[in-house]
């Protein structure tokens, strides 16, 4: 009978440790939804430009991650320059030493001289992960140069944008920053240079009302949200419901004020086309 008595315990072997499996931590982000079309996808799909393999939209990059994706061979302008808080909005000082420490950037755009795919340009680039790329008085300065030393060189210019408008904790001198690069920008224009302007997500306030629509050409990546105003407040402001594509880049091409829809991986090659297209004619 003792045969079939269950033991009241289970032996183990005295130095053997139980087996432990699955005790690896799976990695953050391995999957990756898109913001545009809400689709997941393994992160190595989005592939070395990080674009979604489902709808064309290009993920947002830091200033230095689109550098790189362009060019190996350029020069950096006016890293030197530091904001001097004109406000003294409380908590600034700590917002900009974490936007610098993670951007690298002295403040929200990149500048430079750069050769890509053959072409010199002067070159900006703005970086949506610093305060969201706002435009603050360093970076209407930085932009400023970057048109005025283009000019100096006769080189053209073309600039990225990405912003969320002006920036709240520098008032009035940062909205200040729209008319004092358009001003450049027509004297850049007056010489007879060129201006390329390539929308990227997201464009919007102070940034679209004033330079990143004066380009002689302007060009967006897929899905790219343009606008002044958010969606929300117009809506409430007009009592109306806007079309889901409304602020798009594909939207503003259709009725007129985007020239281009440029898929990321084939900027560079756009950017010498179109450039070399715009040469000033030799006397």
């Amino acid at each position: 009978m003792n045969l079939f008595k269950r033991k009241p315990y289970v032996e183990t072997h005295p130095h053997r440790q139980p087996e432990r499996h699955f005790n690896q931590k799976v990695p953050d982000n391995m999957f990756i939804q898109c913001p545009h079309c809400k689709e997941g996808a393994y992160y190595k799909a989005f592939g070395a430009f990080r674009v979604c393999p489902n709808c064309g939209y290009g993920m947002r990059l830091k200033a230095q991650e689109r550098l790189d994706m362009l060019t190996a061979d350029y020069t950096p302008w006016d890293t030197e320059l530091q904001t001097k808080d004109p406000l003294n909005f409380p908590g600034y000082d700590q917002k900009l030493a974490k936007a610098q420490a993670a951007t690298g950037l002295n403040d929200s755009v990149w500048t430079g001289e750069a050769r890509i795919a053959g072409a010199n340009v002067a070159l900006g680039i703005m970086d949506p992960f610093f305060i969201m790329g706002s435009l603050g008085t360093i970076t209407g300065e930085k932009i400023t140069r970057l048109f005025e030393r283009a000019l100096n060189k006769q080189l053209p210019v073309v600039i990225f944008t990405a912003s969320g408008g002006a920036r709240m904790q520098e008032g009035m001198p940062a909205l200040m920053q729209m008319a004092k690069i358009s001003q450049a920008v027509a004297r850049h224009s007056a010489a007879g240079l060129f201006y390329l302007t390539i929308l990227t997500d997201p464009t919007t306030g102070g940034v679209t009302a004033s330079f990143a629509m004066q380009g002689d050409i302007i060009a967006a990546e897929p899905h790219t949200l343009v606008g002044f105003a958010g969606r929300r407040v117009i809506e409430q402001t007009i009592h109306k419901k806007l079309p889901e594509d409304f602020q798009s880049g594909e939207n503003l091409q259709k009725h007129g004020f985007v020239d281009s829809i440029v898929p990321r991986e084939k900027l560079g090659a756009f950017i010498a086309q179109v450039v070399r297209l715009n040469q000033p004619e030799e006397e």
